[in-house]
């Protein structure tokens, strides 16, 4: 039994169960091999009352988001140009200037405020993870408060006399159980006519793409444009603008202002995409149970297409260590005996085992000395990006695979 972050609404049991995982950033020295490893239920519910979807609570966020949080924005080259472009665009539409104050939660290693630094504007990052805020702090030179965003911070930000023009929460809204807090925080952290925007993975696209992946603990909740717009109204602010996105295998990013700010025009693209969810059957119970129903038939499918390719002599090897990816492997339950390694770019996963599968993540230059036949792309939301750097492996006849939404060689 669990109540609705949204709504409070008791939802009696889960429509799905992904089944016992570990926590997806949780990467294992070799050390930690030698101990008892967390596996915790991956249970997903839904609310009829509102229509969003979230998973149970397993561990706190300060649990999960701790000193040795693994996630660095800075390592994907296609995130960068988002950010820039993001940066770039924002800064035409509302003007900021050398006056105004950018705002970022959950700001990572600095990877998108550097963008409005450049340009002279004065920026504040929050950040939980100690080890990733003090990148922003040392080699960014980004102004972070190592905390985590609500109600209590944003108020001693608001005694400070410190509140935003801009505020970004970008990929973070999801991570965040306490969602009525944070709104609230949010509100109370715009100055009067302040504007914010969120980017958050649209349910959408995970209902209709087969994007299960992305469920994992630290992604605590699951939203569509319909559900997320409740949520903000319950405190005072609404929605005046949408975009949908490509991120993350398609996202939306919604604009916010506080609900007495009378100068901002309601796009009309947000009943555009309100109807084209309902079209969709966002709101209907038999979709989710639709939903539940091809992921269970991709687990066999997705196993035996590895397989197969291994018993016919193609060595398979990963590409990155994303958050999705171990719970991709975890539950169609690949190991290392058919998957000996995977790659990623980012040094603080390196020579480190992802959690459950414990398949050991290594540098990439490993790829040209091994030469795999089969190179299976972890984080497929970037597929463009690491087949254009990996497109070497064509030389030796090697070959992508791409298991969302289903598996292909490509």
């Amino acid at each position: 039994m669990l109540s609705c972050r949204i709504c409070k609404n008791t939802i009696s049991h889960p429509f799905f169960s992904l089944g016992n995982m570990p926590l997806a950033n949780s990467f294992l020295s070799e050390a930690d091999l030698k101990s008892k490893e967390e596996f915790y239920p991956l249970d997903v519910y839904f609310c009829n009352n509102c229509s969003f979807m979230q998973i149970n609570e397993v561990k706190t966020i300060d649990q999960i988001f701790s000193h040795s949080y693994a996630y660095y924005s800075s390592y994907s080259e296609t995130w960068l140009r988002h950010c820039a472009t993001y940066a770039k665009n924002m800064i035409a539409r509302f003007k900021l200037n050398p006056n105004s104050l950018v705002m970022e939660i959950a700001s990572n290693d600095g990877y998108l405020l550097q963008f409005f630094r450049e340009k002279n504007i004065s920026v504040h990052g929050i950040e939980p993870a100690s080890n990733v805020a003090q990148v922003a702090i040392k080699e960014k030179q980004i102004p972070t408060d190592i905390a985590f965003f609500n109600t209590k911070y944003a108020q001693t930000l608001k005694d400070q006399g410190v509140q935003a023009d801009f505020m970004i929460a970008n990929n973070v809204l999801a991570h965040t159980p306490h969602l009525n807090d944070f709104v609230e925080g949010f509100k109370m952290s715009l100055k009067p006519t302040g504007i914010g925007t969120l980017e958050f993975p649209h349910l959408l696209n995970l209902l209709t793409y087969n994007q299960f992946d992305t469920i994992y603990h630290e992604h605590f909740s699951y939203f569509s444009l319909i559900s997320v717009e409740k949520l903000f109204q319950r405190h005072g602010l609404k929605i005046f603008d949408v975009d949908e996105i490509p991120t993350h295998g398609g996202s939306l990013r919604i604009y916010v202002a506080k609900e007495n700010n009378a100068t901002l025009k309601i796009s009309n693209s947000l009943n555009k995409l309100k109807k084209k969810e309902l079209d969709a059957g966002i709101t209907q119970s038999g979709t989710y149970t639709q939903f539940k129903d091809n992921v269970v038939k991709f687990k066999p499918k997705f196993t035996k297409f590895l397989k197969d390719l291994k018993r016919r002599g193609g060595a398979i090897v990963g590409y990155g260590a994303p958050a999705k990816g171990n719970t991709l492997l975890n539950y169609c339950g690949i190991t290392s005996e058919i998957i000996p390694y995977t790659v990623d770019s980012n040094p603080h996963k390196q020579m480190k085992f992802l959690p459950g599968t414990h398949i050991l993540v290594r540098n990439p230059k490993i790829i040209k000395e091994n030469k795999p036949k089969f190179v299976l792309i972890l984080p497929w939301n970037i597929k463009e990006e690491i087949t254009h750097q990996l497109n070497y492996i064509r030389e030796w006849g090697g070959r992508f695979i791409v298991p969302i939404p289903e598996p292909v060689i490509i």
